[in-house]
């Protein structure tokens, strides 16, 4: 898997967990204490992701790390 594929796959997993809970981008960037924009480059993969920005955001979504960066 290249560097923009992961990025891509993560972002996916974030929409798939935000819209199980029926959040919006903004409820979750609420949660994450981010901006809506910051949700939507990273749910797009736009954005090389630091690891503690996947931890706040799993924190948001109330998932382990492990859960939030599980790639099938």
């Amino acid at each position: 898997m290249t560097k923009d594929e992961l990025k891509i796959a993560i972002g996916k997993r974030i929409v798939e967990l935000r819209t199980e809970k029926g959040w919006s981008q903004s409820d979750l960037a609420r949660a994450c204490n981010k901006d809506r924009q910051a949700i939507e480059v990273l749910e797009n993969g736009k954005v090389n992701a630091t690891i503690y920005t996947l931890y706040t955001t799993a924190q948001g979504l109330n998932v382990s790390l492990s859960e939030l960066t599980r790639i099938e």
